[in-house]
């Protein structure tokens, strides 16, 4: 059989003397595909056919997709190669400024890389690379890595990356003089564009109501779309002009309920994690996935909208004073209901169990949950990755209320949980074994390769994981209603998607994305004391469970159970208002 060999050098087994070669043969075929990886070949030919390559390996959800949007084939056809051409064109202008003889392998490479990922996220879990699910990954802890990864995802990325890996290590570049470079990369640059330009031009008429209508498309052009939103992310901070902090807590005070002589206030603000309003039993699920909170005097608002489809962009919003449009527009940074409740007197403590607070809390004091644990409570409620259940932030609070000084704690405390949830795509780690109800569930990360049942069971196991904690913390509230006037709302930041139309997870363009991403479960429960204090009218309350909120009313609400007194409080915004006995027309 016709061979070739590489050279692999061996240490020496006498000390001082030269390495020795020993001689692998490779294998016919493989001999000859080395041969033509191996051959010299210039740095612009190298982008030009790298490119290539990615129209070829790297796009195949726009192609599915594109598909999937219908038509004839020929319409569909001619719109892949359009767009195959473009992706080319794209890609090829923005790795000319890459085209140099060294250093460049493994930009090409990590390039490469990134294309491979973006591929199997989005074939796996029908996200796009938009901006937004960048700033995601970059902020994603150790722990949601750790659900991610599998032997799906490495087989998935080798086989692509296979190829450029074996190409680009052994592909030879000849020298080139440095302006001889400039003016080819210039000109590779110049043309790819041209072309791209001429053939947006040519194809208008087709292209552009096929964006416009689907604006999904623009953000799966691999691996352009990959890099822009990785670029943004990680340049417009830098580049960006600092935000000033606008203060909000100038004027804020404790209202009248406050006054010395009544109980301080204990109210629990739980943040959920991707919890879907239409998995709650509460709202007309046919499964019982809330027997705990069905057991208690419970308040349950089922028409709520999130400001965002990803804890990025939800977090920050639902905690702002300006209401999604003019949080999303500001060109400052403003103080938060937290910042707020501060200035006013309350104490204010957020206890995390996800992967931080997004900025919310950096003015506030603030824990992790898995903070002060002891041996035995680390093994109750911690796997053995140190990810720990929702539970997990009811332990040690005593201690934590009692190292507030008593005369700050007579002034009230907001507690903030900031739930785990039902955080995929490892459902199925969401939940304690009292908790799985549902079975049999759905185990991998590749939620594709799950029926669609057992990825129904994994995830609603995980919302009754969440009733579970929200029962307990009104049970604990209870503990203390003796000491203070307790209540607890809960609000989920974002929804889920669980195949609907293919897709998984959440993070999709808010303009795109389906009503299960953004439709969220709002749930309170009030303390006797507490309904009374305010006077609050609980029937009225449950009159109103189908009037649409969204996350813009979080800020004004809270602000009115908790009586905090603010200018930038809007009754109208206030969910509690109107089934309050107090005049609403006495402005806070």
């Amino acid at each position: 059989m016709n061979t070739r060999s590489i050279d692999i050098p061996l240490p020496s087994p006498t000390a001082g003397s030269s390495a020795t070669q020993r001689h692998v043969p490779l294998p016919g075929p493989i001999k000859r595909i080395d041969e033509y990886l191996s051959r010299s070949m210039s740095a612009q030919k190298i982008v030009v056919l790298l490119s290539l390559y990615f129209i070829i390996a790297t796009n195949w959800p726009l192609w599915f997709q594109l598909a999937r949007i219908g038509g004839a084939p020929s319409l569909y056809m001619r719109s892949a190669v359009v767009l195959g051409v473009l992706i080319a064109c794209g890609t090829t202008a923005l790795l000319a400024a890459t085209a140099w003889t060294r250093g460049m392998r493994f930009v090409w490479l990590a390039v490469a890389l990134t294309a491979a990922l973006s591929q199997y996220y989005m074939l796996t879990y029908s996200v796009v690379m938009d901006p937004g699910m960048a700033g995601n990954v970059m902020q994603t802890d150790a722990h949601e890595v750790a659900d991610l990864l599998g032997w799906h995802m490495l087989f998935g990325v080798g086989i692509v990356m296979v190829l450029p890996v074996w190409w680009l290590l052994r592909v030879r570049i000849p020298a080139m003089k440095p302006l001889r470079q400039i003016v080819r990369n210039l000109l590779l640059m110049v043309v790819s564009l041209a072309v791209a330009a001429a053939l947006v031009a040519a194809m208008s008429r087709d292209l552009a109501p096929l964006m416009r209508n689907n604006p999904q498309l623009r953000y799966m052009l691999n691996p352009i779309a990959s890099l822009y939103s990785a670029g943004v992310s990680v340049i417009r901070p830098l580049v960006t002009r600092k935000k000033q902090l606008i203060p909000m807590g100038a004027g804020a005070a404790l209202g009248a309920t406050h006054a010395a002589g009544s109980k301080p206030m204990l109210f629990a603000l739980v943040v959920g994690e991707t919890g879907r309003a239409d998995h709650f039993a509460l709202n007309g699920y046919d499964r019982n996935t809330n027997p705990q909170l069905a057991a208690r005097d419970v308040l349950n608002w089922s028409n709520v909208r999130s400001c965002g489809t990803s804890t990025l962009a939800s977090v920050p919003c639902m905690f702002s004073p300006l209401g999604k449009k003019d949080f999303e527009s500001r060109k400052d940074d403003y103080e938060t209901l937290l910042d707020v409740v501060k200035a006013a007197g309350m104490n204010v403590l957020w206890i995390d169990n996800q992967s931080g607070c997004k900025g919310v809390c950096d003015r506030v004091p603030h824990v992790v949950a898995s903070e002060g644990l002891s041996a035995d409570q680390k093994q109750k409620y911690c796997d053995a990755s140190g990810e720990c259940r929702d539970l997990v932030m009811l332990q040690n609070l005593p201690q934590r209320l009692d190292a507030i000084p008593a005369d700050q704690r007579s002034k009230g405390v907001l507690l903030v949980f900031h739930q785990m949830g039902s955080h995929g795509p490892a459902y199925s780690k969401r939940s304690s074994a009292s908790s799985k109800l549902f079975k049999p569930e759905c185990t991998t990360e590749v939620l594709a390769d799950c029926s669609h049942s057992e990825l129904m069971n994994a995830y609603d196991n995980s919302i009754v994981e969440t009733d579970r904690f929200l029962g307990a913390t009104i049970d604990w509230l209870k503990t203390q209603s003796g000491t203070y006037d307790t209540g607890m709302l809960y609000l989920s930041d974002h929804g889920e998607s669980l195949g609907e139309y293919g897709q998984f997870l959440h993070g999709l363009p808010y303009s795109v994305a389906p009503d299960v991403q953004k439709h969220v479960p709002m749930i309170s429960w009030l303390s006797p004391g507490l309904a009374q204090r305010e006077q609050l009218s609980l029937a009225c309350l449950r009159g109103t469970s189908d009037t649409a909120y969204t996350h813009d009313n979080l800020y004004h609400s809270m602000l009115g159970v908790l009586d905090v007194k603010s200018p930038s409080y809007r009754a109208d915004m206030d969910l509690w208002a109107k089934c309050s006995g107090a005049s609403v027309a006495d402005a806070r």
